[in-house]
């Protein structure tokens, strides 16, 4: 009896035997899957945790001139002086809106006198003797001349002719009064651009890379009234295409 019973037995041990291998294979196998499932994902998130943020463009500064209005004496309201210089294109440039900084003192330009003797000479041989009575003005001594021309003028005729301080040309060392030696009397007048010699100048001056800074019927772009006398060194190509285009130096650098 007991050894009919005993393959039926080892049949049941095995069967479950064979049943307990096969669970234990399947369980396996899908604990394999959830496995590299679950390390699929951290990585794929991983990644995207890692890569580096890519920063938004930003919006660029406003670079555009202010909308503000200038007061009636052509200065902009709250204007401050800068610590640097305004170049555009290379050029200094000093008039009512780009003031220069106070402590902005180079000196007389030594290029721009090589040209203003080029020129002298020149007009001496066709028989002007012409000669510069003013050049560079510093910080300081412009706000002297400026408070005495406003003491005498009052401030409303004065700026429009004379430069606060630190929004003068002279300042930059690349700007001359020119006048006809003997004729002192018409230096700083408008007569001085009707005489031969103020004629010859307006006409030869881009030559040697001079432009006439404030023109005629140009106040409302330059900020000053018409000066026959008042020259500015920028060079000669740049001299040329100004005076041919009959521009102001503004308007050539597309500024206010």
């Amino acid at each position: 009896m007991k050894k009919s019973r005993l393959p039926l037995i080892i049949g049941a041990v095995i069967s479950v035997a064979l049943i307990v291998s096969i669970f234990v294979v399947i369980n396996y196998k899908n604990s394999q899957v959830n496995v590299a499932s679950d390390e699929e994902q951290p990585v794929a998130q991983k990644g995207k945790e890692d890569e580096p943020t890519k920063e938004q463009p930003k919006t660029p500064d406003n670079t555009s001139e202010p909308q503000e209005q200038p007061d009636e004496n052509g200065y902009y309201p709250n204007q401050t002086i800068p610590t640097e210089p305004t170049y555009i294109d290379g050029i200094l440039l000093a008039n009512k809106r780009y003031p220069l900084p106070s402590t902005f003192a180079p000196g007389e330009s030594p290029e721009a006198r090589q040209a203003l003797n080029k020129m002298i000479a020149e007009a001496k041989q066709q028989g002007f003797n012409l000669v510069a009575f003013s050049g560079y003005r510093s910080y300081e001594y412009q706000t002297t001349l400026y408070n005495n021309y406003v003491k005498r003028d009052g401030q409303a005729a004065a700026d429009r002719y004379s430069a606060r301080p630190g929004f003068s040309e002279h300042q930059t060392g690349l700007a001359f009064d020119i006048g006809e030696v003997g004729k002192d009397d018409l230096w700083l007048t408008e007569e001085f651009g009707e005489t031969p010699a103020g004629q010859w100048l307006f006409d030869n001056a881009a030559q040697f890379g001079f432009i006439l800074r404030f023109p005629q019927n140009k106040e409302d772009i330059t900020g000053y009234m018409y000066e026959s006398w008042h020259y500015r060194y920028v060079g000669v190509d740049i001299a040329k295409k100004i005076k041919e285009q009959n521009l102001t130096l503004e308007e050539y650098l597309g500024v206010k």
